[in-house]
């Protein structure tokens, strides 16, 4: 579908992401009052749902094997949404939370562990979302294009973990959305470069949706996923 699917995935996981980071940066600010705690939920949503998720599957649209259609089943695909967001959710609340225990570890440590568990997410997200495609044959996945992937999230989200913590400032926190956002597409597209599909023209024709048929009312909730916080 040309190089605007490219361009719109990557710039809908920096939205998604500098959004986040910016949700994460205020949770700082207000986490002696009673709103500060939905900071976090919202920046889970935003990482998760939009930049990691929503990116995901507008990346899905430029993906096409001659021969079959390509359909998509509801369960997995919701599954990798709550997969999406409840790691990220993970990640984000081992770098920010106030824990007696979290705070004895060395400088540097928590953002790794963070950064180990929102690279997870990705790859959990990416690889269950794959699970709901149908083909007309057999899809298989190349090991080491997967752990190649795995590498990329893990260290890119790690980097932007540690520069999100000290992102009092507009460029740091959009520096950091850039490399996350980095991390998610370059998993993503690694991930893809690594998928076989052996075409069997006497299988039944795969059934579900389109990847089309839920991107867009999934575009609708992650316009609102971003309005809320940037209005709050």
């Amino acid at each position: 579908m040309g190089p605007w699917v490219f361009v719109l995935a990557y710039a809908t996981a920096v939205a998604g992401s500098y959004t986040g980071l910016s949700c994460i940066r205020r949770s700082h600010e207000d986490s002696g009052r009673n709103g500060g705690n939905w900071w976090l939920p919202m920046a889970s949503l935003a990482i998760g749902g939009v930049g990691i998720w929503l990116m995901h599957f507008i990346g899905m649209m430029g993906f096409s094997v001659p021969g079959t259609v390509i359909r998509y089943h509801l369960g997995p695909t919701v599954l990798s949404v709550l997969a999406a967001v409840a790691t990220t959710m993970l990640g984000i609340w081992i770098v920010t939370v106030r824990s007696a225990v979290l705070e004895r570890l060395p400088r540097g440590v928590r953002p790794g562990i963070g950064g180990l568990v929102m690279g997870l997410a990705v790859t959990l997200m990416h690889y269950i979302g794959m699970t709901a495609m149908r083909v007309q044959g057999t899809i298989d996945h190349d090991a080491r294009f997967v752990l190649l992937s795995v590498g990329i999230g893990v260290v890119a989200s790690t980097l932007a973990l540690a520069l999100a913590r000290s992102a009092e400032r507009v460029h740091i926190r959009l520096m950091a959305a850039f490399v996350m956002a980095s991390a998610v597409v370059a998993l993503h597209y690694t991930g893809m470069a690594g998928v076989h599909v052996v075409v069997d023209p006497g299988a039944p024709e795969p059934s579900g949706m389109s990847v089309l048929s839920f991107l867009f009312p999934a575009f609708i909730l992650g316009i609102i996923v971003l309005a809320v916080p940037i209005t709050a």
